[in-house]
């Protein structure tokens, strides 16, 4: 979401801001980096991909020991925003006008959010990452590869039950879905190999967004290209008419989704408006995935910068929670320091306050509403990291609301620091509090731990998180989801981490449950496993792995100029 940090219409947008930005050639970003010219796929004048394998350390050069990882998460979100990707790159930037050596490592936006109502992906106002609109939009068509790659599993699993179904798949039991990145609620349930024997064989189908796709979560945990293949491999899509699960290895295409997957597995080198280098690469939400950038993006920002600011979606009962549980279980990418990101607005606004009276002084409903964050320090805690609390500031923000949130910070036991990086930009003396704060938790020492043991059941992992992150008295499982439990065990996955699928905006599953509520119960309605990226995705409450649109969508707002420059993008 965007902030504005001076009230009136004369605010420029995030777009005006980014046009307005010079940008240095990507060539010269990736020599400040470190990135050698063969390592480098030019994308244009502004963007390129990065081979890994293709880096190469200088003769006589001792090899660096990989760069600490700082994890930005945030309070439960709100429609007031939080700017968690704003704080990012505002931090990134201050720490690199600090003297470090930084890189920052995002996720990709997704196509169908930037047309309905969350908004982009790139950061805003003066702490954003570059050409803005090109990454909001097709970027470098990593999305369109990874559907691809979906989409041509289904066809070759279709294809195969219309050719004669050696392998005995049952049409009623899929668990694959095709993927559209987009919102569209139409295509949530469908009917397919409708009009004859010709036409395949009809089935119930439906289509997820591409985010919650399982190609994109194995595309975003790969370590490299024989990972990635080994982990197509593993995919389960389906099962057979006497219950044995069917793997992509079972049907032999798991080359050929490689094969479109080769290029886009690279990560993606852009750069902030201050000229801090950035790897934008992959985007599995948060709330129906597990909202972490690539792990090759964040491997490759290690071995080249000696801090890596990373995030994970949503608030920390979610993306932090993912990060901590399932991708820095997978690869040494253990966090050094969290930051949460909280702003005076959105406090009030769990502490009660409708939107349109958010501009108004109410220090009662920031102490309300505060109990939200306090939840997520407690949570973050529990991993043995104490974080940094960023408060991004809002031009209607009063100087005693601040000062009463900074002292209840103190009181708590944790860093906090008010950040102005949306209007004076990390690359001014916006973060550079934020950023001293957080360069000082780096080298403080903790404990990582994660919250619960693989050995555990899948019921008491579930159990375990429902209870200690988001509050709830307990969990309670349907029949089917009951029954997949016993699935699981019998098939020998119940060893997989656990992906919970929640509504983004509530510790509950019901997105109207703000703040910090007690006595409630979380409820299971299924549980899908994901055999190839390697976690058990639990679905909670009504939460939908393919959005709808609003009633206004932000399309509404958008066209481009004469000359071709999209105009309305945020």
């Amino acid at each position: 979401m965007s902030e504005t940090t001076t009230a009136g219409n004369n605010v420029p947008s995030d777009l005006e801001i980014a046009q307005r930005a010079v940008m240095k050639p990507i060539g010269e970003i990736a020599a400040a980096a470190g990135i050698n010219p063969d390592a480098l796929e030019l994308y244009g004048p502004y963007k390129a991909k990065i081979d890994p394998a293709k880096l190469t350390v200088p003769a006589g050069t001792p090899r660096r020991t990989p760069g600490k990882v700082v994890l930005v998460s945030a309070m439960s979100p709100t429609p007031a925003g939080e700017g968690k990707s704003t704080t990012t790159v505002g931090l990134a930037d201050s720490l690199a006008r600090a003297g470090h050596s930084v890189m920052i490592a995002l996720r990709e936006p997704s196509l169908g959010p930037i047309l309905g109502m969350k908004g982009g992906a790139t950061g805003g106002g003066y702490s954003q990452v570059l050409p803005m609109d090109q990454i909001n939009l097709h970027f470098t068509g990593d999305f369109h590869a990874i559907t691809s790659a979906n989409n041509a599993l289904m066809a070759l699993v279709d294809n195969h039950i219309f050719q004669g179904n050696e392998l005995n798949i049952d049409p009623r039991r899929m668990t694959f879905k095709r993927v559209l990145d987009m919102n569209d609620r139409s295509l949530r349930e469908v009917v397919i190999g409708l009009g004859g024997p010709t036409q395949g064989t009809p089935r119930q189908d439906g289509f997820d967004i591409t985010v919650a796709s399982e190609i994109m979560a194995v595309f975003c945990l790969a370590t490299d290209l024989n990972d990635l293949r080994e982990r197509l491999g593993r995919i389960t899509f389906g099962y057979t008419y006497d219950r044995q699960p069917v793997t992509v290895a079972n049907l032999g295409v798991q080359g050929a989704l490689t094969m479109l997957l080769k290029d886009a597995i690279k990560p993606n080198l852009v750069q902030t408006i201050a000229g801090t280098p950035a790897l934008v690469h992959g985007g599995p939400f948060a709330n129906i995935a597990h909202g972490c950038n690539s792990l090759i993006a964040t491997q490759t920002a290690r071995s080249l910068a000696d801090i890596v600011i990373t995030e994970a979606g949503f608030g920390a009962d979610l993306g932090a929670e993912k990060y901590m549980d399932i991708k820095a279980r997978m690869a040494d990418v253990a966090p050094s320091a969290v930051v949460l990101v909280a702003t005076v607005r959105a406090l009030k606004m769990h502490g009660g306050v409708p939107k349109d009276r958010l501009t108004e002084p109410n220090v009662g409903a920031l102490a309300a509403g505060v109990a939200n964050l306090q939840r997520h320090i407690r949570n973050v805690e529990k991993f043995g990291i104490i974080p940094v609390v960023a408060v991004n500031k809002f031009g209607t923000d009063t100087a005693e609301e601040l000062d009463w949130l900074l002292q209840w910070c103190a009181a708590e036991g944790v860093q906090a620091a008010v950040a102005d990086v949306w209007g004076r930009g990390g690359g001014g003396d916006g973060g550079d509090e934020l950023a001293a704060k957080v360069a000082a938790a780096i080298d403080t020492p903790h404990g990582f731990r994660h919250l619960y043991p693989l050995e555990m059941s899948v019921e008491d992992k579930i159990r375990t998180i429902v209870q200690e992150v988001y509050g709830a008295d307990g969990v309670d499982f349907s029949v089917p989801a009951l029954k997949r439990l016993a699935e699981i065990e019998k098939n020998g996955w119940s060893g997989m981490p656990v992906c919970m699928a929640k509504t983004q905006y509530s510790f509950t599953d019901d997105a109207s449950r703000v703040g910090a509520p007690k006595g409630f119960t979380i409820h299971v309605r299924d549980l899908i496993p994901k055999t190839g990226a390697g976690f058990i995705v639990a679905l909670t409450g009504a939460v939908m792995t393919m959005p709808g649109l609003p009633k206004v969508p932000a399309a509404m707002r958008m066209d481009v100029d004469d000359a071709g420059n999209p105009v309305g993008l945020f």
